[in-house]
């Protein structure tokens, strides 16, 4: 059962980190682009995470798995605004319909 379990997060997360590589190829501004990533990349990273701690040996390595996605959350958060200041800087404006 815990196999099953952990497979449907892991192809969970799977299709977040498709749908956020579609997202950044599809969305038309920098700004958009970087939401898509920055939030399905996440999320998906997460998921995997849990699929990967459900199946790991001991409560150790899910602690470590753990640790991992936080710090990947800190740092995607800060790469993001840096990029998105930086767009800004440059006079690239949000996309408008």
């Amino acid at each position: 059962m815990i196999d099953i379990v952990s497979s449907t997060f892991l192809l969970a997360g799977a299709a977040f980190f498709f749908f956020g590589t579609v997202g950044l190829l599809r969305f038309p501004d920098v700004f958009a682009r970087l939401h898509a990533l920055t939030k399905a990349d996440n999320v998906g990273l997460g998921l995997i995470v849990i699929g990967l701690a459900l199946e790991s040996a001991s409560p150790a390595v899910a602690a470590k798995l753990l640790l991992i996605w936080l710090l990947v959350l800190l740092a995607s958060a800060s790469v993001a605004h840096l990029i998105a200041r930086a767009a800004l800087r440059r006079g690239m404006r949000p996309w408008q319909q």
